[in-house]
């Protein structure tokens, strides 16, 4: 008994090393890559996207679509406050939820980079018609009308009241004393938008706690670890003997510290669910500092669930095979793949769960082989990321309408693939193999 202990102990622990090594080196280091890309891309191009969908009132559903395609929540968390103020419709709101893949999104561009075009494609397809059939419909515009309205008078009076220390004390940093006010996207200081998203809900860390000090300070070094991990990880990637450098267990050693590092940024900076918050977003666009810190933050976030995933996975295949790897892997994908159709409706319904982290889990599930294609986009196609937090703060009844219609494309396209590649990719797979095995083998 004590013999059998002694093996499942070591067992668990080489699973925990193992799931913090894999996801470290395998897929946080790639995220932190594509997200400083597409954090330094966002930090120079946001506001003229804003401006131009506010500027372009019949193509709405299709730039908010672009802008919900752009990887992480910054795009579509930007859309929301626009709606609240009126300058976007409901159904540019719609369409930016339905395209939007969240950080979700960058697990997939890290690992299987086509994949993420052809979901892009699909997505903001159902995006814009979606966007279009709902603007024809005016559903956003009673939605509006039955929201209750405050006057200049009482807006006012509020803004007045609430705390601007903690906002005007980092402003003042970030602009070096030239300015102590925050640049607004699609809002104005004092407006119910600010009142909402700026002070009544939690939009950034305190500067006097540990948690502030350890996420700014320690995002340096962080970056530095995703250096050394991006180097060996794209070793590995292309199968590259990494014993060769000397140095033993390397490899683990970063990779398990990486993985603790994530963790401890994420626990620190506060973020379980979600990682992006509107006000952090448009911090983000007056530093490119701001930037390095908060994507720092996001991509802990994203390894952090990631080994979660991967953690999960390797106790599930233990457990299943009874200690045999090899024997919990077969059964595990035959038990999917014959729940192919569930998979599908199961990828929908975690897309009602708003935030990034659950959706994490789904994505690498998928990347380890365990679910269709189309259980994948439909669960893309689905969830709204972190977008859908504010909209929540700000009308929880459109919030639950923009729920309920994003969930109507995801069923439809997830099932429409789903009998794709049951009834013909199957099929057209399955002639081609035989094709190549009569032409050389007879």
């Amino acid at each position: 008994m004590i013999f059998m202990d002694s093996r499942l102990s070591e067992s668990v622990i080489g699973i925990i090393i193992g799931s913090a090594e894999g996801a470290f080196l395998q897929v946080t280091v790639f995220v932190g890559a594509v997200l400083l890309l597409f954090g330094y891309i966002n930090f120079r191009s946001h506001g003229e996207l804003i401006r131009t969908i506010q500027e372009r009132k019949q193509w709405q559903p299709v730039i908010g679509a672009f802008l919900g395609l752009t990887p992480g929540c910054g795009g579509a968390i930007f859309i929301m406050p626009l709606y609240l103020k009126g300058s976007v419709t409901f159904g540019a709101v719609v369409a930016t939820l339905i395209a939007t893949a969240g950080d979700s999104a960058f697990v997939v561009i890290s690992k299987l980079p086509l994949h993420f075009v052809v979901i892009s494609l699909l997505s903001l397809l159902a995006a814009i018609l979606t966007g279009y059939v709902v603007d024809y419909y005016g559903v956003g515009e009673s939605l509006i009308r039955a929201r209750e309205q405050k006057s200049e008078e009482e807006l006012e009076e509020m803004h007045q009241k609430v705390d601007h220390m903690l906002q005007n004390v980092e402003c003042a940093a970030i602009t070096g004393g030239q300015s102590d006010l925050i640049t607004h996207i699609g809002h104005e200081e004092g407006d119910e938008v600010d009142l909402i998203l700026h002070h009544t809900i939690k939009g950034h860390q305190r500067l006097d706690t540990l948690g502030y000090w350890v996420t700014h300070k320690g995002s340096g070094l962080y970056w530095a670890f995703i250096t050394i991990g991006l180097v060996l990880g794209t070793m590995l990637l292309f199968q590259v003997d990494v014993n060769q450098l000397r140095i033993p267990k390397l490899v683990t050693a970063i990779g398990v510290t990486g993985t603790a590092f994530s963790i401890v940024l994420m626990v620190m900076g506060e973020k379980f669910l979600a990682d992006d918050t509107l006000e952090e977003a448009e911090l983000k666009l007056m530093s490119l500092k701001e930037t390095l810190i908060h994507n720092a933050q996001e991509t802990a976030f994203v390894g952090t669930w990631v080994f979660v995933a991967y953690l999960l996975y390797g106790i599930v295949i233990f457990l299943m095979g009874e200690g045999d790897y090899a024997r919990g892997e077969v059964l595990a994908q035959s038990l999917m793949t014959s729940a192919g159709l569930a998979a599908v409706v199961v990828g929908v319904l975690i897309g009602l769960i708003p935030g990034c982290g659950p959706q994490i889990i789904f994505v690498t599930l998928f990347v380890k082989g365990w679910l269709p294609f189309s259980a994948l986009v439909a669960n893309a196609i689905s969830q709204d990321g972190d977008a859908l937090f504010p909209l929540i703060a700000m009308d929880k009844k459109s919030a639950l309408w923009a729920t309920a219609i994003t969930t109507i494309p995801a069923l439809l396209v997830g099932l429409f693939l789903y009998y794709l590649e049951v009834h013909w990719i199957g099929d057209a797979l399955k002639v081609a193999v035989d094709r190549l095995v009569t032409m050389f083998f007879g």
